[in-house]
């Protein structure tokens, strides 16, 4: 046996059951992983990547899924092993961070709770031992105040303050393989930045194995040795970083590896899978006259939104003997946003960019301040005021696994708010609209039809995504609305909204924590920092030069690939 194989997967096959028979999704694959080695494995949503992992872990149910092949770990395969025995291996010998922290967190436990769970299992150490390793866990993994965060529950830090938890979780044991599904997807890019170091560390620290799933190509070539291109449920190309993003073979690769924006120039129109298959895509540079004839269009109107002066504080108990302190989440914030214009939000995780969010569509209160929308006062609206304009101002949810009924039919998802606001005469006329709708999105009809268990996390956002178009509002917030994308859907989308932007009007406040993206789309730039405005202008300008050295850290830390 070959002595530095740690997992050897054979003609892997997985079929889910459904009512009338089984639907196969990853179709007979094989590849290994070497002791010491990160493999990194890319591709679009629903291509297999996650599921497999799941697999490797048995985290599916056999009730509803069926597995073919072999799956050996060190010699012994998974697939017969014992329920018992496989949760053994779990977060001992095998361990997993997973992609959505919001429903991988127990929300009734502790933070610290729910780390010292893990190594209370597999470990022997005392209660004052456990506690001490995952207070150094937690600062490992670069959380801010862990002594506060180990006695906080998953609802009260960040998305990406959330991941870094399960990040501590996954390594606390030590495992001998770590899998890393879309480990960063929720972290801003310094953050991110810190985490795959820090990955990397660990790894050749303990040299432990690294499967690490992305849809970020940046990251994958940051981080692996190797690399599997996946779609579709197959592998399509597998080989060294440098065979894969310096001289791919197929044109499938060569297509992903095209429709991720850059920080060089500003695209009209992103390139797409499809549009690369089809040989129809030319790129087209906005020109300097074309932004300055645009921002003359935008910047002569009136404001669609004014801030002045908000502030959004609450109470923390971290003080000391439990004492409550104020916090301020959005500290003093003023600016102005134009009838179609895109004004990007962006900063590290926690400065304050998804309250502002909630705070502009008075989801949250401020505790002083003026919101003022067309000119109208939004802060001193009566709750039947604020229902009535909820039409005109809406927003694409960052998690697309809580933002949408599980028990509900897609068409009904997102016909449900049109007959609130009574958008279309009738059902049949609604109907129309919503598959026109899903056209638009890239679904097809029959998912008008569907259950949202049946879709992948990047179909769910474009639901998401279709339910807010729907409406027809004047400004959208897009809170992180393409973060669970992979690439060359999140093309689609960014393609999507400047399009609807230009057909409908629409405005649009930007929330996203990849710089990437937003040079993209933005036409203003904010970047936030703890609170507070760090830097405002033209989105261009301050990419070409920023004035802050905090925005020129931002902007280092975007993953530029080899």
């Amino acid at each position: 046996m070959n002595k530095s194989l740690l997992l050897n997967v054979k003609n892997l096959s997985i079929s889910f059951r459904n009512t009338k028979n089984n639907v196969e999704v990853v179709h007979s694959i094989s590849f290994h992983i070497n002791r010491n080695e990160i493999l990194g494995v890319v591709g679009e949503s629903g291509s297999g990547k996650s599921v497999t992992a799941m697999t490797i872990l048995g985290l599916l149910s056999k009730k509803e899924s069926s597995v073919g092949g072999e799956l050996l770990f060190e010699g012994q395969d998974l697939l017969s092993l014992t329920n018992e025995n496989i949760r053994k291996l779990r977060g001992s010998k095998i361990a997993m961070i997973f992609q959505e922290p919001m429903t991988a967190l127990n929300p009734s436990m502790t933070c610290g709770e729910q780390v010292s769970e893990i190594i209370s299992l597999h470990l022997k150490k005392t209660k004052s031992k456990i506690k001490k390793e995952v207070i150094s866990l937690f600062k490992k993994v670069k959380l801010p105040r862990p002594d506060e965060i180990y006695n906080n529950y998953p609802h009260q830090i960040s998305g990406g303050q959330m991941q870094r938890v399960m990040i501590a979780m996954a390594i606390a044991c030590k495992p001998k393989l770590l899998i890393a599904d879309e480990p960063t997807t929720a972290l801003d890019v310094t953050v991110q930045k810190e985490i795959i170091a820090l990955l990397k560390e660990i790894q050749k620290e303990t040299k432990m194995s690294l499967l690490f799933i992305s849809h970020d190509l940046g990251l994958v070539s940051q981080i692996s040795d190797r690399t599997l291109v996946m779609y579709q449920g197959n592998i399509v190309e597998e080989g060294t970083v440098q065979e894969i993003f310096k001289a791919p073979k197929k044109s499938y690769t060569k297509a992903l590896m095209s429709s991720r924006p850059g920080l060089k120039g500003r695209l009209k129109v992103l390139p797409t899978i499809t549009s690369l298959a089809k040989k129809e895509f030319t790129p087209i540079e906005v020109t300097p006259q074309e932004r300055a004839f645009k921002h003359k269009k935008i910047y002569t109107k009136r404001p669609i939104l004014e801030i002045l002066n908000i502030k959004k504080e609450y109470y923390s108990n971290a003080g000391f003997f439990n004492k409550k302190k104020i916090v301020s989440a959005v500290d003093d914030i003023s600016f102005k946003v134009f009838e179609g214009e895109t004004l990007g939000l962006v900063g590290e995780s926690g400065c304050g960019k998804s309250t502002l969010g909630r705070i502009i569509l008075q989801l949250d209160k401020t505790t002083s301040g003026s919101i003022k929308y067309k000119g109208k006062e939004l802060t001193i609206l009566s709750s039947n005021e604020l229902r009535s304009l909820r039409k005109d101002i809406q927003l694409i949810f960052q998690d697309p696994y809580s933002s949408i009924n599980p028990r509900m039919l897609i068409g009904e998802t997102i016909m449900e708010p049109m007959k609130v606001h009574q958008i279309g005469k009738n059902d049949r006329e609604r109907k129309n609209k919503v598959l026109s709708i899903l056209k638009s999105v890239e679904l097809d009809a029959s998912f008008f039809n569907r259950y949202p268990h049946e879709l992948s996390g990047g179909q769910r956002q474009r639901v998401g995504i279709a339910r807010t178009i729907a409406m027809e509002p004047k400004l959208i917030v897009c809170d992180e609305s393409v973060s669970a994308l992979d690439i060359s859907v999140q093309a689609q989308v960014l393609n999507l909204l400047n399009e609807l932007k230009e057909v409908y009007g629409f405005t649009y406040i930007f929330i996203s924590h990849d710089l990437a993206v937003v040079k993209f789309m933005a036409d203003q730039l904010l970047v936030m920092k703890d609170g507070k405005i760090e830097e405002i202008g033209d989105a261009d300008e301050i990419y070409a030069n920023p004035n802050k050295e905090y925005t020129q850290k931002l902007i280092e830390s975007i993953p530029k690939g080899i």
